[in-house]
This record gives C-alpha cells, structure tokens and sequence, in this order.
C-alpha cells in the first residue's frame, strides 16, 4: 500500500492590521514609536458631500417628515401630538411645605418593653435621648427629632426620664404619673446631629424666629 502524500499547508494570511498590531506590540517604546493604536481611530463621517459618497443629498435623513428636520427630530418629553398633555389634563391640589418637619413616633408600650428587656436605661441625670433611641433600636431614622406618643399608656410601669423633641399631653401625663419626667427639648438639624453623635463641643440649639433657627454660639 503506497503512503498518502502529506500536502503542504497552506499558510493562513495576516490581515494588515493583525500585523501592524504586532509590530507596535514588539517594537520599543520611544518618541518616535508612540501612536496611537491601530484600529482605535476611524474617519468620521462626511454627510452631505454629493450623491457619489453615498451619504449625500438628504444626508441619510429620507424625504421630509418629522425626523428630516434640523435639530433632533424630536419633540419635548410629554408632548402628545398637540392634544392637551396629562400633566396639564389634571388639577393642582395642594401645596408642599418646604419647612415641614418630619418626626420619628415612639408609643409607650414600646418604650417599656425596651425598657424590660434592659436595651434602654434612665436616670434623672442621663435621660433617654434620641441617641440611645437610634443604637438601641427603638427608632431606625431620628428624621427631624423624636415624638413621644401615648399610645400604651396601660403597660407603663418604670420611671422614665426623656428628652425629646415633642410630645402629646397624654404621653407626659402617663409618664409623670409613673413618676418619670419628660423634657421637650429644641433641635435644629445641626444640634440634632450633635446629639446624635454625642458632640459636646458647641453649644446648645436656641430658637431664634428673627432670623430662622440656627445654632448659636461659636463653631
């Protein structure tokens, strides 16, 4: 049996840009070698320039029509053909109060089982404040200061003394009764944020209706 002839392989071509990639990979880095790297620069495109390019007469943009004109072609969001747009088809109610304030509830059931489970502790001296509210858990956000809410009443046995942004009559009436006291203490956003990170470096938060509520004292 006569052996099959091997045939010579044929070799694969390299297109020029594999090679130039090649040779700028190689070659030492010098002034006179840096370029840019190969296929990473196209021409751009030329529109409008004669119906020989291809791209010239209408620019690639059909005959008329909304999307032929000059700008974007587009119109503003919301737009509806010209009927009248949803945002215009329904009534304005109602205002947004830019100096609203926003409060973070506590009830006092809640605040009596943290108390019975020894995640918050009082005293006359060290009250409750939204500090030891936050890390314990009661609350998850100080928002714009704590409000103290009788909600619980019932189950309100310790003595507990707070001090807190707000409170309702009956919250302070039950903790009083219970022999606790509650101090409705001001805050502006920047006290707030001293109280929350225990910062007793500047002075207290007073409020001051002539010119807004700012934190006097020296920064």
């Amino acid at each position: 049996m006569l052996p099959l002839r091997t045939l010579p392989r044929l070799a694969t071509p390299i297109s020029p840009i594999v090679s130039l990639a090649r040779a700028y990979s190689t070659a030492p880095v010098s002034l006179h070698t840096i370029r840019p790297h190969p296929g990473s620069q196209h021409n751009r495109k030329r529109w409008g320039r004669g119906q020989g390019s291809g791209r010239g007469g209408t620019s690639g943009r059909g005959h008329k029509g909304q999307k032929a004109r000059s700008g974007n072609g587009k119109p503003k969001a919301g737009f509806e053909g010209g009927q009248t747009p949803i945002t215009r088809r329904f009534p304005k109610r109602g205002f947004t109060n830019p100096t609203e304030k926003t409060y973070a509830p506590v009830n006092l059931d809640r605040l009596q089982y943290w108390i019975k489970t020894k995640r918050l502790t009082s005293s006359l001296e060290n009250p409750i404040t939204a500090r030891e509210l936050l890390l314990s858990g009661c609350i998850h956000d100080v928002k714009d200061g704590v409000k103290l809410l009788g909600d619980g009443a019932e189950y309100l046995k310790s003595p507990v003394y707070l001090e807190v942004s707000k409170a309702s009559q009956t919250a302070i009436k039950s903790i009083e009764k219970a022999g606790g006291r509650v101090v409705c203490k001001y805050y502006n956003d920047l006290a707030l944020k001293d109280c929350v990170h225990a910062r007793t470096d500047r002075k207290a938060a007073l409020p001051n209706l002539s010119i807004g509520n700012v934190l006097s004292g020296e920064m």
